[in-house]
């Protein structure tokens, strides 16, 4: 991967500040492709910024996964929790790629979700952070027994 041109670092950054969302979406998408200390960290606070549009968030979470920079994991561990379907999924798919063991409770946590969608991505997630389906179900059974059991 070659060096990131300055220039267009700054402009990326500029457009991510921009009143326009259409404009940050893109820029958001450009920074990923840049990629750079600069692009990761504008990342992870988009992906972290409550008052951003939901879109901007989700692809700034999937752009995160796309760098591979284990600086994004907390960030994206916070967004398995955003609203909307694009953020948490997105940010479910990255900490997959990024392979960081902070990221298996929270994903595990996740899988137990009511939403097939939630289940699917953070099940896809642990799968390649080394963890299989059944050893998933088996862990929720346990923790369902102990539950009963403690009724």
């Amino acid at each position: 991967m070659s060096e990131s041109d300055p220039a267009e670092i700054k402009q990326f950054l500029a457009e991510l500040r921009d009143f326009n969302k259409e404009k940050r979406r893109t820029a958001v998408m450009k920074l990923g492709m840049a990629g750079g200390d600069q692009a990761i960290t504008a990342l992870i606070m988009a992906v972290q910024n409550r008052n951003e549009d939901l879109i901007v968030r989700g692809r700034a979470a999937l752009m995160l996964g796309q760098l591979g920079d284990t600086r994004a994991v907390m960030a994206l561990i916070k967004a398995l929790d955003a609203p909307g379907l694009q953020t948490p999924l997105n940010a479910a798919e990255a900490l997959g790629k990024l392979g960081d063991p902070r990221a298996i409770k929270p994903l595990l946590l996740m899988a137990s979700s009511p939403d097939a969608k939630f289940r699917a991505a953070a099940l896809e997630a642990l799968e390649r952070l080394g963890y299989s389906g059944e050893e998933q179900q088996s862990e929720l059974n346990k923790e369902q027994q102990g539950e009963l059991s403690e009724a």
